[in-house]
């Protein structure tokens, strides 16, 4: 609860909020426009900026219509998660003012949250985007199927990651930032 309310006052603070929802837009995007990356790219060079502009904003609908309930759900945390465990660490290291102490393992967690949420990232029609392709190299494609939830699960890998990265930060932000005396 406290680590709750820690949290709720850093992303209430302004810089903080806007550097959240900032880095949860750019997350967000990349995760919605990266299965349509190579007709993006096509659209870049023989589209003008007009057309490119409507097709990458008609694009965030990809969302409610390329994603199954559950992967747009841990999609949308994901960059939520994120966008606040960034915001959490800028907020550590300016206080901490370059001593930052213990934040490997929390700020691993974190950028292993993305990374796992960006595994799970797929369409309902397609299943995860860069998982498939990439066991496919290994002749592994039957490892998607025999999981119950056919590759979804590194989204929910994503989402716990994330929050233990929270907890984490919020832990050594309510630690005083002083030496134990022994």
């Amino acid at each position: 609860m406290k680590q709750l309310k820690t949290v709720l006052s850093i992303v209430a603070k302004p810089g903080y909020a806007f550097l959240a929802m900032v880095v949860s837009g750019i997350v967000f995007t990349i995760a919605v426009w990266l299965p349509n990356f190579s007709l993006i790219l096509i659209v870049l060079r023989k589209a003008t900026l007009s057309e490119t502009v409507s097709l990458l904003w008609s694009l965030y609908g990809a969302i409610g219509t390329n994603f199954t309930l559950i992967s747009a759900s841990y999609t949308i945390l994901i960059a939520i998660l994120f966008g606040i465990n960034i915001a959490l660490l800028v907020y550590y290291i300016k206080r901490a003012r370059g001593g930052v102490r213990g934040m490997k393992s929390s700020g691993a967690a974190g950028i292993g949250g993305l990374v796992s949420g960006i595994f799970g990232i797929g369409c309902a029609a397609c299943g995860t985007f860069l998982l498939t392709p990439i066991l496919a190299l290994f002749g592994a494609t039957g490892f998607l199927a025999w999981l119950p939830f056919g590759g979804e699960e590194f989204g929910f890998l994503g989402v716990g990651l994330l929050v233990y990265s929270i907890h984490a930060v919020t832990k050594k932000i309510n630690d005083p930032q002083v030496c134990t005396i022994t």
